[in-house]
């Protein structure tokens, strides 16, 4: 049984930091529960952490992993049983830090393809203190940089809404062209996408992540480096 991923019901659900659910499967280590608010590791975003509690005790969460059924690692001896209820609560400085971080990710990734002739995002890691994109084919100048960064915080003030929908490859295909959504990255099985959308298509990706609701909420984008990682890609890290 797959586990139902609250976060993902809306842009407005990524702000929700408790639940109730039920356990539908137990390890050593882990609970797998019937729906959850916890992000698991994935599409280059780090886990929530936090806390769940049932009428047993409480256990901290430390790290969250998988796709259908998503494990919620709470450390060994727990002693919960498959069917408890229970009570989930996120960390969440951790899931709005990230939130922040996600949106800015898709903001630069629009702006360095509209700037540089198509550079594509190939990589992202996003974590709460800082987090890195892998553009290719480019080689970033100092000068590029300074023009990316300055776009982009022009971009925030701006206070463009973010919003997801349910959409078709085609009909994704029709506004953004495939280079630029990485769409020949996705299982040509998977026929329909969620999409987060920026403005009016400002920028518009198949994203499975947390995002803020509006871009202002990001706050002022920090870079941090760059990186040389070989085969026309560089990575450019940033904090907020």
């Amino acid at each position: 049984m797959n586990t139902h991923k609250l976060y993902m019901d809306s842009i407005e659900a990524g702000y929700l930091t408790e639940f109730s659910a039920q356990v539908i499967g137990v390890d050593d280590k882990s609970i797998t529960l019937d729906q959850t608010l916890f992000y698991p590791l994935g599409g280059g975003q780090n886990w929530d952490v936090g806390t769940i509690e049932w009428e047993g005790g409480k256990a901290l969460v430390s790290e969250v992993r998988g796709r259908g059924p998503i494990q919620h690692f709470v450390g060994e001896d727990h002693g919960i049983s498959t069917g408890d209820k229970i009570e989930g609560k996120i960390d969440w400085d951790r899931r709005y830090a990230h939130m922040k971080m996600h949106t800015a990710q898709h903001l630069v990734s629009g702006l360095v393809y509209e700037m540089f002739d198509g550079t594509r995002t190939v990589g992202n890691q996003i974590h709460a203190d800082r987090s890195r994109i892998d553009f290719n084919p480019v080689k970033f100048d100092q000068d590029m940089i300074d023009e990316i960064f300055e776009k982009t915080n022009e971009l925030i003030q701006t206070n463009l809404v973010v919003s997801d929908s349910i959409m078709t490859r085609a009909q994704i295909n029709e506004i953004m062209p495939p280079e630029r959504t990485n769409m020949d990255l996705l299982p040509i099985s998977v026929k329909k996408l969620r999409v987060v959308k920026i403005g009016d298509n400002l920028d518009l990706c198949p994203c499975a992540g947390t995002h803020v609701r509006n871009i202002g909420e990001i706050g002022t984008l920090e870079f941090l480096g760059k990186k040389n990682k070989g085969k026309g890609t560089t990575r450019i890290s940033y904090s907020i």
